[in-house]
C-alpha cells in the first residue's frame, strides 16, 4: 500500500501565525504537527510516501523530512498550488499510487490509542473498497457524520446535518483500493469550487463497498486546525509524554522497532539533535535497543 499525507491548504483557521509558516510546521508539544500524521503511515506498515503541499511551504517540509531515507522510507514531494479539495490528492498521486491501494492521511490530524499499529495493519491488509475511521463526538452537527450497521457497513454519510443519524465523525484518514484515482477523476467540483473526498466516499457507498471503522473509547483523534485544537493536541501530547515516559509520534523510534533502521542509525539521528529533550529521548531508545 502506498502512503499520500495531504499537507496543503492555507491555515486560514490559524492566522496570522499561517502567514510565515505551515500549519503542519507548528509544535504539538516537542515536535512538528506533521509527525503525527506521517506516524500513523509508519505505523501502518507504509514505507512509499507522497506528501502534497503548497508550492510554499514544500521546500520547508522538505528541508525537515528529505527524501525519508535517513528513517527507512522514502518520500517523495508534490504540489497542489490551490486548495482544490481532500479527493484532489488522489489525482496529483495518480502516478504515486500506480493503480494499487492507498492511505490518505490529513496533515493536520492527532491520532493515538491503544492498539493502534495493531488496527492500521489489520485494516490496510487487502482493502477492497474503502475504509473509513469514525470518531464518537459530542456535536456531530459539526462534522461529516456517517452511519453503520452493527457489522461496520456504511449506511450513510452526511455533511454537517441538522438532524445526526449518528455521533460518528468521519476522521481524516482513507484506505482505498485501486478505484479511488478513477472516481476522483471523475468528480465534479462542488458548490465551492472543491473535489470532496466524501463524494468519493459516496460513490463506494453507492457500490456498496464501504466499511467505517469505530475507534471508540481508548483512542483520541484532534483535528489541530485551530488554535484552540492545536493548544488542545499539545496539552494532551504532553500530559501523556510527561506520565509515561514515551515519546507520542517519534520518528525515530517508529522506525527502530519496525525494522526500518537499526539502533546505530537511531544513535546517530539522536545525536544530530543535540541537547534537546527529543534527543535524548531517541538516544536513549537507540541504546536500550541496542542492549537488547
Amino acid at each position: 500500500m502506498k502512503g499520500i499525507l495531504l499537507a496543503g491548504g492555507r491555515g486560514t483557521r490559524l492566522l496570522p501565525t499561517t502567514l510565515a509558516v505551515s500549519k503542519q510546521l507548528l509544535p504539538v508539544n516537542d515536535k512538528p504537527l506533521v509527525y503525527f500524521p506521517l506516524s500513523v503511515l509508519m505505523l501502518a506498515g507504509i514505507r512509499d510516501i507522497l506528501l502534497i503541499t503548497t508550492p510554499e511551504d514544500l521546500p520547508q517540509l522538505h528541508r525537515l523530512l528529505g527524501d525519508g531515507s535517513h528513517l527507512g522510507l522514502r518520500i517523495a514531494y508534490a504540489e497542489q498550488p490551490e486548495p482544490n479539495g481532500i479527493a484532489e490528492a488522489l489525482v496529483i498521486g495518480a502516478e504515486h499510487i500506480g493503480g494499487g491501494p492507498v492511505a490518505l492521511i490529513l496533515g493536520d490530524n492527532v491520532f493515538h490509542g491503544y492498539s493502534f499499529q495493531e488496527l492500521l495493519r489489520q485494516e490496510c491488509r487487502d482493502v477492497d473498497g474503502c475504509v473509513l475511521f469514525g470518531y464518537p463526538v459530542s456535536d456531530p452537527h459539526r462534522y461529516g457524520i456517517a452511519e453503520a450497521d452493527a457489522a461496520g457497513r456504511l449506511l450513510s454519510i452526511e455533511e454537517k446535518p441538522a438532524a445526526p443519524r449518528s455521533n460518528q465523525a468521519v476522521v481524516g484518514l482513507y484506505l482505498y483500493d485501486g478505484e479511488a484515482v478513477d472516481i476522483a477523476k471523475n468528480l465534479s467540483p462542488s458548490a465551492r469550487g472543491e473535489l470532496e473526498i466524501s463524494d468519493v466516499n459516496r460513490a463506494y457507498l453507492e457500490r456498496g463497498k464501504a466499511k467505517l471503522v469505530n475507534l471508540g473509547r481508548g483512542f483520541a483523534w484532534i483535528d489541530a486546525g485551530t488554535p484552540e485544537s492545536l493548544l488542545q493536541a499539545g496539552q494532551y501530547v504532553q500530559l501523556l509524554e510527561q506520565r509515561q515516559g514515551v515519546r507520542i509520534a517519534c520518528l525515530e523510534e517508529i522506525a527502530l522497532r519496525m525494522g526500518y533502521i537499526d539502533a546505530g542509525e537511531c544513535h546517530r539521528l539522536g545525536a544530530a539533535l543535540g541537547n534537546s529533550g527529543y534527543g535524548q529521548y531517541v538516544l536513549s531508545v537507540a541504546e536500550q535497543f541496542g542492549k537488547k
